[in-house]
């Protein structure tokens, strides 16, 4: 199989510089040797410049200020909006420890009465800009490893209440002695498409203008390749060939991981399974161009840059995907 750059000599719109990929790029050191060590955590928690990400649920708490909100809380005025049901060590930014502090999501959404603060979720912060890029990936990893606290206090073993460890990395059980680790839930999305055509879809829960790629969950003893076969095949009724891996994202709504891929579209009658879809079809280069650009004569849009269906639709629109 072999992946490569291709040139069209067609007029095409300015699409612009390619934009960074949401949620990517931490760069946060997680220093995972030092989440076993219960006095060393203890000991960062009381480094001065510490910071914490306040989170309750899917609400995210920031410092009003301009052009951005500021995230990043002192881990006092972190505990002085509200005593953390978790604290979690994310890592070290340059040296610093930074934490994520949990907070229930009755009191993340009591604090929307402040006028010092901004509370909202996640997905609108990174679609709307509202905070600086290198603050999305480290807020990313707070929300998913503490809503995967807030599903798991107790054993699913014996059903005994477990504990918080190795810095927030893993939760115990006193009774069976079961050790439980924070998950992540593997997503196939991916674009079918032959030499001049992609298919998209659109799911109830869009936006009325938007068409995205296709996607689904890995099942067990499910490859990556067949995953893509089966979902593309269940929900539009096309079956493909190879399949070329294109990039990943952490997707923390709540815990998946996209695993953006596209794939060799073998027959072209679409049956849509209208339990998933609430439809798809066929879009050609030039009209995804128009979508890219948001200038698409019916106001056909694409999924903003913060999502990975994005690039996986530009990457092919610009050509740099061949199954030859």
């Amino acid at each position: 199989m072999v992946v490569r750059i291709c040139t069209r000599m067609s007029f095409r719109p300015d699409l612009g510089s390619k934009p960074h990929l949401g949620y990517s790029d931490s760069r946060i050191d997680r220093a995972a040797e030092l989440r076993a060590d219960a006095a060393a955590i203890a000991e960062l928690a009381r480094d001065p410049g510490a910071g914490a990400y306040v989170i309750g649920g899917d609400w995210v708490v920031m410092k009003k200020d301009s052009p951005l909100n500021e995230p990043m809380f002192a881990l006092s005025e972190a505990q002085a909006l509200s005593p953390a049901t978790e604290a979690i060590f994310l890592g070290l930014l340059d040296g610093t420890p930074r934490f994520g502090h949990g907070l229930t999501p009755q009191a993340a959404d009591a604090l929307k009465a402040r006028e010092d603060l901004h509370v909202t979720d996640l997905r609108s912060i990174a679609v709307q800009g509202l905070v600086a890029p290198d603050h999305l990936p480290p807020i990313a990893e707070a929300k998913a490893v503490l809503h995967w606290h807030a599903r798991h206090r107790f054993c699913p073993n014996c059903g005994t209440a477990t504990r918080l460890v190795c810095g927030g990395w893993r939760r115990d059980c006193p009774q069976c002695k079961a050790e439980h680790f924070p998950r992540t839930d593997p997503v196939v999305i991916m674009l079918a498409s032959d030499r001049e055509r992609c298919l998209l879809g659109r799911s109830p829960r869009f936006v009325p203008t938007m068409w995205s790629c296709l996607a689904g969950y890995v099942e067990p003893g499910e490859s990556i390749e067949d995953a893509v076969h089966r979902e593309t095949r269940e929900e539009a009724g096309i079956t493909c060939g190879r399949v070329v891996y294109f990039a990943s994202q952490p997707w923390p709504f709540p815990t998946s991981l996209m695993i953006g891929c596209h794939a060799e579209a073998l027959t072209h009658e679409i049956v849509v399974d209208r339990e998933e879809l609430e439809d798809a079809r066929w879009f050609s280069k030039s009209e995804i161009e128009t979508m890219l650009v948001r200038k698409h004569p019916q106001g056909l849009t694409t999924p903003p840059p913060v999502a990975i269906a994005h690039h996986i639709i530009r990457a092919w629109v610009e050509d740099e995907i061949s199954f030859d």
